[in-house]
């Protein structure tokens, strides 16, 4: 289909400085609420209808929550802001000269862009091990992961072979940072509390958590002592901790590791494999013409333009800003992306008024993960916890961050209600299939050929939520 230049009878007539922001993550939605009362029209454009609670996405993983109550509709949230028009729909590439954004059927042209199009997993190289052990990045990849979790008990049960029943009650996560830590401890406090009962012929409670980690300590961005603390948090739900190995291939039958100092490789069967060693910008920022890191992050000015082109702003986790004392990168974590979210908002107004950018002043606001139930560690200045009154910290700053009141209450209500009765409303298995791990590869017809499209779709799309 030939692409056609969107000039609906409002855009034409509008002399208002264009904004286009693309992404509607925690930057890309801040940046247009910072943007509300200036004299702009912004458009918002995001390949989902829906605002992602990311940190979250664990907890929809493995069952403490529904999709729903860590979402919320982009259109609902902006309903009442008159400014802004939101666009369902993908960003195929840009003409930053031009400026212009190629979309699926349209070309969209613009003042100023705000790249905020966040991360996706990183394999390293390695991208056939996606379909053995999905990361979580979006809603789609942890309801299948809370589906490969539940049916692996659920095989089980009904499994006869003790080495078969084994490796479907292994359960291994790739990776020691904050989200391999929390998705660990998650899989322990369903296994050992919630579904400890539920099984006549397997013991939920048995099942092993092995948490997989290249370096000799998880948690590496913490201070030496938290990182101990979270281990030790760790050791008492039952997770197994894999320290100083490395992944050498991941299939069907599991996870081969080898250690990172060298020797012989070794196979761990699991037919539930979870990635959380690594995230890289997404591609889109391949597109821009301008410098990236290795990670295809965009490399940054100070006030978040880029230096090729002052009127393309990129933030959040596909920014690479290194303008502070020590001179290291900026984490990818929700806050830093709503600063850099709000500083970029403030110099467009400055260049619409002709005035300079502003550099971003980044306030740390500190680090935490959460260890199971009632466990986390904490960081923030010089303040530092652990164990249960960092559990309660982390709530409430997840809580704070999450959009809208009623998503606070409703996942404020299912935490406490899990926490005191151990139970998990939210144990539903979805898209027919029985077997735990990968969907099986489409089937060949009888002369040989590959199913049709329509016939693939049926056969191994992963359930939605």
């Amino acid at each position: 289909m030939l692409s056609r230049t969107m000039s609906d009878a409002a855009a034409v007539h509008d002399r208002r400085p264009h904004v286009v922001i693309v992404g509607g993550g925690f930057g890309g939605l801040t940046c247009a609420q910072a943007l509300a009362r200036a004299d702009v029209r912004i458009t918002l454009l995001d390949r989902t209808n829906h605002h992602l609670f990311q940190p979250l996405l664990y907890q929809v993983a493995t069952a403490g929550l529904s999709p729903a109550e860590i979402a919320a509709p982009i259109r609902a949230v902006l309903s009442k802001q008159e400014n802004v028009t939101v666009l369902l729909d993908e960003v195929t590439g840009v003409e930053p000269k031009a400026k212009k954004l190629h979309l699926r059927e349209r070309t969209l042209s613009y003042d100023y862009l705000v790249v905020a199009v966040g991360a996706v997993n990183n394999y390293f190289g390695k991208d056939g091990w996606a379909e053995h052990a999905p990361g979580m990045k979006s809603l789609d990849e942890a309801v299948e992961l809370r589906r490969r979790i539940l049916v692996a008990f659920e095989e089980a049960e009904r499994e006869t072979d003790e080495k078969q029943r084994e490796a479907l009650l292994t359960m291994v996560v790739i990776g020691g940072g904050p989200t391999g830590v929390e998705m660990a401890g998650a899989l322990a406090d369903l296994s050992r509390t919630v579904l400890a009962t539920d099984f006549r012929r397997i013991d939920p409670s048995k099942a092993r958590v092995l948490l997989v980690e290249g370096s000799e300590r998880v948690l590496g961005g913490f201070p030496a002592h938290l990182s101990e603390s979270a281990q030790a948090q760790l050791k008492e739900l039952g997770v197994e901790l894999v320290l100083g190995q490395r992944v050498t291939r991941i299939d069907a039958r599991g996870v081969t590791l080898r250690p990172s100092s060298g020797g012989e490789e070794s196979l761990t069967p699991s037919r539930t494999v979870v990635w959380a060693a690594g995230v890289k910008a997404a591609p889109l920022t391949r597109s821009l013409g301008v410098a990236l890191d290795k990670g295809g992050r965009v490399i940054v000015e100070a006030d978040c333009s880029t230096k090729e082109h002052p009127s393309v702003y990129v933030i959040g986790d596909c920014a690479h800003w290194a303008h502070g004392e020590d001179r290291a990168p900026l984490p990818g974590l929700s806050p830093v992306a709503m600063q850099m979210a709000r500083c970029v908002a403030e110099n467009i107004e400055r260049a619409i008024d002709g005035l300079p950018g502003k550099p971003l002043r980044y306030r740390d606001k500190g680090m935490m993960a959460t260890i199971g139930r009632s466990r986390a560690v904490a960081k923030s200045g010089p303040m530092e916890m652990s164990g249960f009154v960092a559990w309660l910290a982390w709530i409430f700053v997840h809580l704070w961050f999450l959009v809208g009141f009623r998503n606070r209450f409703v996942v404020f209500f299912n935490w406490a209600y899990s926490y005191l009765v151990y139970a998990r409303g939210a144990r539903i298995i979805t898209g027919e299939r029985f077997d735990a791990g990968a969907p099986p590869p489409p089937p060949e017809d009888v002369d040989g050929d590959m199913p049709s499209s329509s016939m693939r779709a049926q056969q191994v799309a992963a359930p939605r939520a």
